[in-house]
Order: C-alpha cells, then sequence, then structure tokens
C-alpha cells in the first residue's frame, strides 16, 4: 500500500481529461497487413528512433503530468530490440502507484518468447491483432504472418496470467463470414474481442472503400445469432461494449467512421521519434524530442507537452467514400501507433 497522490490530469480546451498515452516505440512490423502498411514500405532510420532510456524519461514526464494509462504499441513493439529494458524499467511506476495500468497492443507474433517476463514486469492485460481464424486468409491479410505461432503466442500469455482482448479489424469482403465464429472462439477461452472499422490512414494498394465495412452492418447481422446487451464496461479507450448472453462473453465496436468517440477522448499518442499527436485522425503535431535533447531538465519538455494539450481539436476529419482520392491522413497508422 503506498500514499501516492496522482498528479492531476491534462485538461485539453474541451475539458477531457489527458490520462491515457499510447507510445509507438517501432515503425517496423513483422508482418504487412493490407489495411496497415504497403507491402513494401520504407521504414525510419534506426538513428531517428529515440532510445529506450528517452522513452522511459518522456514517458515518466507524462506520468508526472497525471497519466494513469500507459500502452506501449508499434509498428509490433516486441520486434524492438532490447524492448524488455524499457518495460521493466517504466514497470516502477506500477510498483509506486504513479501509474495504473501498463499494457501493449502486438500482433502476438513474439507473445510465444515474452509473455512470462512480461507478466513479470506487472503487464496484466494486453490486445492482441488478430483479424482471422483461418491460416491462408491470415497469411493473405498479414502477407508475411504464421497463424499457428500467434495463437501459440496467446496460449503462452494466458498461461502467464496476461488476460487477452482480441482487436479484429472488420474487412468487407474478407473476414464477414467468419466474425461468429471468432466470438465463439474467443469467448470459449474467456476472450473478449473487439471488432474495428477500417481507418484511412496512408496510402496502401487495396482501395479502403472496398474494405470498409461498418460496423453498424456488423452488429445487426450479429442479432440474428446472439442476444447482445449494452453494458458499461470500459476499459479506457474508445471500444463501447455488449455481452452476449448465450457465450456470457463480451463484444467491443470501435466505430470511428459510422459513429466517433471524440466525446470522450482522453488520449494523445507518441511515435517512436518523439512526435507528439494530439488526435489520431489530425496532422497537428508537436515535436518533444528536440526539448527532450535540449536539456537533462524536463522543465522546456513539460512547457511543450502542455502546449501541446491547449491544441487537441474536438475531433478527427476520417471520411471513407469513393471519391476520396487521398487518405484523410497521410502517416500510416504504423507511424502513430494504432
Amino acid at each position: 500500500m503506498n500514499d501516492f497522490t496522482p498528479a492531476p490530469a491534462m485538461i485539453d480546451p474541451f475539458g477531457r481529461s489527458i490520462s491515457y498515452l499510447r507510445v509507438s516505440v517501432t515503425d517496423r512490423c513483422d508482418f504487412r497487413c493490407v489495411y496497415c502498411m504497403s507491402e513494401n514500405m520504407s521504414f525510419l532510420p534506426k538513428q531517428d528512433l529515440l532510445t529506450l532510456e528517452e522513452l522511459d524519461r518522456l514517458c515518466t514526464v507524462f506520468v508526472d503530468k497525471g497519466v494513469q494509462k500507459l500502452r506501449i504499441t508499434g509498428g509490433e513493439p516486441l520486434v524492438r530490440r532490447d524492448i524488455m529494458t524499457l518495460f521493466r524499467s517504466l514497470s516502477r511506476h506500477l510498483v509506486s502507484g504513479r501509474l495504473e495500468e501498463l499494457t501493449l497492443t502486438t500482433n502476438g507474433s513474439q507473445l510465444g518468447k515474452y509473455a512470462s517476463e512480461l507478466a513479470d514486469c506487472g503487464i496484466r492485460r494486453i490486445n492482441v491483432s488478430l483479424d482471422t481464424l483461418d491460416a491462408a486468409k491470415f497469411r493473405k491479410i498479414t502477407r508475411w504472418g504464421d497463424l499457428d505461432k500467434v495463437l501459440a503466442g496467446i496460449d503462452a500469455a494466458q498461461a502467464a496470467g496476461i488476460a487477452v482482448k482480441l482487436n479484429a479489424v472488420a474487412l468487407k469482403g474478407v473476414n464477414e463470414d467468419e466474425v461468429e465464429d471468432m466470438i465463439r472462439w474467443s469467448h470459449d477461452r474467456g476472450i473478449d474481442i473487439t471488432f474495428i472499422e477500417v481507418m484511412p490512414m496512408g496510402d496502401i494498394e487495396p482501395d479502403r472503400f472496398d474494405q470498409y465495412w461498418p460496423l453498424s452492418h456488423l452488429r445487426a447481422r450479429l442479432l440474428d445469432q446472439f442476444t447482445l446487451d449494452d453494458i458499461d464496461y470500459r476499459t479506457g479507450g474508445p471500444a463501447r461494449y455488449v455481452s452476449v448472453r448465450e457465450t456470457g462473453g463480451r463484444i467491443g465496436f470501435i466505430t470511428p467512421m459510422t459513429h466517433n468517440f471524440c466525446e470522450s477522448c482522453n488520449r494523445v499518442r507518441i511515435t517512436c521519434t518523439g512526435t507528439l499527436y494530439m488526435c489520431l485522425g489530425q496532422d497537428d503535431a508537436a515535436d518533444l524530442r528536440s526539448p527532450l535533447r535540449a536539456s537533462a531538465n524536463n522543465d522546456a519538455l513539460s512547457r511543450a507537452i502542455d502546449a501541446a494539450i491547449l491544441r487537441k481539436p474536438k475531433g478527427h476529419d476520417f471520411v471513407i467514400e469513393r471519391t476520396t482520392q487521398r487518405p484523410a491522413v497521410a502517416r500510416h497508422m504504423s507511424v502513430t501507433g494504432g
């Protein structure tokens, strides 16, 4: 038990408390998912990335300023060399009580290797991105991925005592035919599943309009087989949950396109180069790398964060339609970090 009193959360111009930080530790990934990356991606030079020590310092400043939830993302965060050094260091904020949750989003490919150590670092819950349970389809979606390795990683995480939630992007004509089976599979294992609408970020080969499947349509179809009850369950992110009477499990819906969740946004994102994005769907950003490296003192860095939070917009500008020739945001999802 500790008597630490959390700092008051940062407040944006619309009165929203910013208490959730998502940090991309790399733009690299061992998959090339068709809705996220081009097959022939150009990645940042390694010298442009913040060091693990710099990432730790930056996260700590945000914790000092009231962030209560910290999610490590990528790319695929577990492909970053020596990444467990960062998790072990950040876990001190869990021990002190200054941080409520340290977690990550992963494609699951490296979980078999790292699950036990992640649990030792105090990670109790993770998100695993998984869009299909069909091995051939999985390889087609990820281009390079091995489904069996991901499923083994999920097993390893659960064996280590880590709660798993699946994130599945709803892809028209791709995984439409198996969402009910995915729900049953996940709920049989005590795993929640969240469906996410395709977001128009970065130029990719497929047309996103062809990929886009509104979750309002998905949810309506689920009513043919399931009884869905709206519940107040929240995990700190944008998902809105229902419980399924037939399975006893939960389904989340993240709907940036059909019904945005901006009014309650409590999140900001930092890229692996130290760029702070106040909104996933806007291009306005703040350079935190320069004040971070300019001085060992954190005063200038703290002021830069404060100034950026005061520019957080009311909402995003995501649009998907045939007439839109360019993505709403030019950067790929892997650059910002999920």
